[in-house]
């Protein structure tokens, strides 16, 4: 059945909005007024609404999903059916997108489905990782603790994402405005001072005859250059998207001079906190290591995660390969294996989790200082070495003359 966004006022002069569901636009219209409500503006959730909405027609977001899971625990824990809950919440997001599958979601629960299987079905919103969550939380009668735990680790991943972002800003910026002002001496200046250099009869030193070569080049064939440049872009992103490709680029990224140990502390919270959340939940081992190799986004770990899955089905310890593996530090497999012994591992993780998060923290702090100046340096002498390949040849001809 359709779904209508609407803008309304009630008999009290007071202006509300929601979502309304009905076989068509004056059905919807009809079923507002019954309501006791003026309708003002009367959209389907396809379309975009009037101004004083907040329309988000692409995906559904984390901070949606971080909100809906909060909401619904707390209406769970009100001892508010599903159904109904659902149906309200539907009402309470400003994604239409979002607000579309929770509808459905609802429909799906109130015709005998589980809401776990009903998520399942919307599988671009809702991840492996969510679905077994929820299913262990329906199992265990914890839906409401598993919810809200849930939103929580879905809250530190978005700061931990975000952290890493807003650090790396200051040097993207910095690399941009290098690589800007390189174009710009090499189209723009550059140009207008080579027939003046060619003009002194002095011998040009290589380095200057090179740039000019360069310059002449990007002035005339530009377009060209810049296809090549997005058609190398694109290859690469084919490639990483595909199976061999992203095999090696998860192999690459590991190694890296700089960023690799980086990458590394990112992957080793993913699966602490990943295997942790989903043991916590009630979730069986080889089920959780099952969704956490695909959480951790790496085909490297991904690969000894699932020798790990056989590992544990034929009754082995789970920290039998981590111990042998470069991948995983000597403290993860020791404390892993304490955790086992004393059944708490998930405590143990919980600790691993927060530890190598506080890792990631100082590492990322301690690569802004060093990238900073680094780039500044590169930035200095570029510029240095061009704006010298061009004074040079100058500095020769005033000497011949004087």
């Amino acid at each position: 059945m359709p779904t209508y966004k609407y803008r309304a006022r009630t008999m009290d002069s007071e202006l509300m909005s929601g979502i309304v569901e009905a076989p068509g636009e004056s059905e919807a219209a009809e079923l507002l007024s019954e309501r006791g409500l003026v309708v003002l503006s009367l959209v389907t959730s396809h379309q975009k609404a009037f101004k004083g909405i907040n329309i988000n027609i692409g995906g559904v977001s984390q901070k949606d999903l971080v909100i809906f899971s909060r909401q619904l625990a707390v209406m769970i824990s009100a001892t508010i059916p599903i159904v109904q809950s659902l149906r309200i919440l539907s009402q309470q997001t400003n994604n239409p997108v979002f607000t579309e599958k929770v509808v459905e979601m609802a429909n799906d629960v109130d015709g005998g489905m589980k809401l776990s299987d009903a998520m399942a079905k919307h599988y671009k919103i809702f991840s492996n990782f969510f679905v077994a969550m929820i299913k262990s939380g329906e199992t265990s009668g914890r839906l409401e603790e598993v919810l809200e735990y849930l939103a929580d680790q879905m809250e530190k991943d978005y700061d931990l994402v975000a952290r890493i972002k807003g650090a790396m800003i200051y040097p993207a910026l910095i690399l941009t405005a290098l690589v800007g002002v390189s174009i710009l001496m090499m189209v723009y200046i550059l140009p207008k001072m080579t027939p003046m250099l060619q003009e002194t009869g002095a011998e040009l030193p290589m380095v200057t005859l090179w740039l000019i070569a360069i310059s002449d080049f990007m002035v005339k064939y530009w377009p060209f250059l810049l296809l090549i440049i997005l058609v190398l872009i694109g290859i690469f992103v084919f490639w990483t998207k595909s199976k061999s490709g992203k095999t090696m680029w998860d192999s690459v990224k590991i190694r890296m001079p700089i960023f690799g140990n980086l990458f590394k502390k990112i992957y080793l919270v993913r699966f602490t906190r990943s295997l942790h959340t989903l043991i916590k939940g009630g979730v069986p081992i080889a089920s959780a290591l099952r969704i956490t190799a695909e959480v951790v986004d790496n085909k490297a770990y991904s690969d000894l995660i699932m020798r790990t899955v056989a590992e544990v089905e034929a009754g082995n310890s789970i920290s039998t390969l981590f111990a042998k593996s470069p991948l995983m530090p000597k403290m993860l497999s020791q404390m892993m294996i304490v955790g086992e012994k004393t059944g708490r591992i998930d405590n143990i993780l919980e600790k691993l989790s927060d530890f190598y998060t506080r890792e990631i923290n100082n590492l990322v702090s301690n690569l802004t200082v060093l990238i900073e100046p680094l780039i500044l340096i590169i930035m200095g002498v570029g510029v240095a070495g061009i704006v010298a390949a061009i004074m040079l040849p100058m500095y020769k001809v005033a000497q011949t003359i004087n």
